[in-house]
């Protein structure tokens, strides 16, 4: 009997015990149990969960996160009962940055973030609006601001640019380009900080025209009437013009070619009419006593000419006694010479004698005065 009653209460206190490590179990499990409000991309759910940290509730509910997901709080972060877990998943976004292009893992929700994301100038030049949503964009091209310099006209600035491209920079600037221009970079060269672009200006459409004279030509005539150390113009020669028009290659307005494109004569020249003479002159008259010769005539030759019967001054009067042509014709001269001087002396004083038998001394009058034949 004693033995019964000791096996009975071994049991009891057996079933005792394992009643209390159940309760005591129960009591644990409840009490790790926790209740955590995730939100994933804007969509919350509550988990319940005995992980102890962040990471932990993640792995419970099957959500997968890497280095480019945005977690709050961190994934060894403690998580306590009624805490919240925020994860926003980083989504791929075509970004063009500066001309280069790649694809960047990004939980930015608005262009505005993005751009703070990648800490990038909000004055820069974007492809669409701050406000606009990230999800809705396609491809984000952002060009930020450059300091660049231009040479163009003969002036070098510094400019501050948001431009992509240099084809770009110059439709900001307002530079237009003539047909013949060149840049020093291509219009598809990318616009990077410290460019330096220069645009020479090249004009081909300019021409200019030249004025050079054309020589006359000399036509001479012997004339037998006339002695051989004797010329006469007779129709004086006139230069002509001929004008050439050149095509000029201008760049940054100073001339580099010229190509003669055309030639052509504006006046013709007139040659010169020269008669030469081709008698031979006798020999000087021997003086003689004869009053006509070495008298009263020689007196005035000596006041007209210097006594020189055979010259030419080149005023229009010739001969020792000064004819000109129509006085010398007029008094029948012409059946010796054509002009005074081509006559001798002999000559000249008997066509003389005629002009003075019709006017007097009058003729000479300033050496007639002198030597008191007025």
């Amino acid at each position: 009997m004693a033995n019964a009653l000791k096996n009975r209460w071994v049991k009891i206190t057996g079933q005792v015990i394992v009643m209390t490590a159940l309760v005591f179990g129960l009591v644990a499990f409840v009490g790790n149990n926790k209740s955590v409000t995730l939100t994933v991309d804007g969509q919350a759910s509550n988990v319940s969960t005995f992980g102890t940290t962040v990471q932990d509730v993640l792995d419970e509910a099957g959500v997968q996160v890497d280095g480019y997901d945005e977690v709050t709080p961190a994934v060894a972060s403690e998580i306590s009962n009624g805490g919240s877990i925020q994860v926003i998943t980083a989504k791929p976004v075509k970004l063009t940055l500066d001309g280069a292009s790649k694809i960047v893992q990004s939980t930015s929700a608005t262009v505005k973030d993005l751009i703070n994301e990648l800490g990038v100038e909000e004055d820069s030049d974007l492809s669409a609006p701050l406000d606009a949503d990230l999800a809705s964009v396609s491809n984000v091209v952002i060009s930020t601001p450059k300091t660049v310099t231009i040479t163009v006209d003969g002036k070098t600035k510094d400019k501050i640019t948001t431009a992509a491209t240099v084809g770009d920079l110059l439709t900001e600037q307002k530079i237009t380009l003539g047909k013949d221009d060149e840049l020093s970079k291509p219009k598809s060269t990318p616009v990077k900080e410290k460019l330096k672009l220069k645009i020479t200006r090249i004009d081909r459409d300019q021409k200019i025209e030249i004025t050079e004279p054309i020589a006359f030509e000399t036509e001479t005539k012997k004339d037998s009437s006339m002695y051989e150390d004797e010329k006469v113009v007779t129709r004086t020669g006139i230069a002509g013009e001929r004008t050439k028009t050149y095509a000029l290659v201008l760049v940054d307005g100073k001339e580099t070619e010229r190509e003669l494109v055309k030639d052509r004569v504006t006046t013709e020249p007139v040659s010169e009419k020269v008669s030469v003479g081709t008698k031979e002159r006798p020999e000087p008259e021997p003086k003689t006593d004869n009053t006509n010769v070495g008298g009263t005539w020689q007196a005035l030759a000596q006041c007209e000419s210097g006594g020189n019967w055979s010259i030419n001054s080149g005023n229009g009067y010739y001969g020792g006694l000064q004819f000109n042509q129509s006085s010398w014709l007029g008094a029948g001269g012409g059946k010796y010479a054509p002009l005074p001087h081509m006559a001798s002396a002999a000559e000249q004083i008997a066509t003389a004698e005629v002009l003075r038998s019709n006017g007097g001394w009058g003729h000479w009058p300033a050496c007639a005065a002198k030597l008191g034949l007025l």
